[in-house]
């Protein structure tokens, strides 16, 4: 399964960069929120700690969005969504495949969000550099366990591709929330206490949602037909 699961994952990332509207838009919109964002900063002040990393995280949500948006119209474009579901395949190695697909898509975005982050909204990441990406990984992981189940709910028809944005980010809010804390933390120069709460609250969302999408994936993907 996992091999036929990593097919899924190298054939949906030379679709996708090859194409580059679902990275390209990720990345532009990520900057563009963050500049804007940077506007906001008042005269001969600075964005606080804490808002700078609600701004990164909020970028890589909709990032996320548009990412899983565009990996899953890849087969509902080509109509060859069928095809899947006729192959000896397991249903999950396409919510896998696709889910480390979106984990690289998304990453490399945000390796162009972080330093836009330091530059525009005028921060030093004052470490821990393990808590940083230790954050950054296990957040990004339950970030894509949701957009890699929900993607699949968005397709199928035109008027349902809005669908991912407006059920997915409620459902992130909890690893949205302990991402955004624990970069302030990160970005804040005085060593702050409790980021262990915060980090298990996010690898319990990551472990409660994988389970749930190995579970509802195939009822999800295959429900269109």
């Amino acid at each position: 399964m996992l091999r036929r699961a990593a097919t899924i994952t190298c054939k949906d990332l030379k679709l996708s960069v090859s194409g580059g509207q679902g990275l390209v838009q990720a990345v532009l919109l990520g900057l563009l929120l963050i500049f804007l964002f940077s506007l906001s900063k008042p005269l001969g002040g600075q964005i606080t700690a804490q808002a700078a990393g609600a701004i990164f995280w909020l970028a890589s949500a909709f990032g996320l969005v548009l990412v899983f948006n565009d990996l899953f119209a890849i087969e509902e474009a080509n109509g060859s969504r069928i095809g899947i579901l006729s192959s000896p395949a397991p249903i999950h190695c396409v919510w896998i495949g696709k889910g480390v697909a979106g984990l690289c898509l998304l990453l490399v975005s945000q390796l162009v969000f972080l330093p836009a982050t330091i530059a525009f909204l005028g921060q030093t990441v004052y470490g821990p550099w393990w808590l940083l990406w230790t954050t950054l990984l296990g957040a990004d992981i339950g970030l894509v366990v949701i957009g890699a189940l929900l993607g699949a709910l968005s397709q199928g028809q035109a008027a349902r591709e809005s669908l991912l944005s407006v059920i997915v980010f409620p459902l992130l809010l909890p690893v949205l929330l302990s991402g955004i804390t624990l970069f302030g933390m990160c970005f804040f120069p005085e060593v702050a206490d409790g980021y262990d709460s915060w980090l298990g609250l996010i690898f319990a969302f990551d472990a409660l949602f994988a389970g749930a999408g190995l579970f509802l994936f195939p009822f999800v993907y295959s429900g269109e037909e």
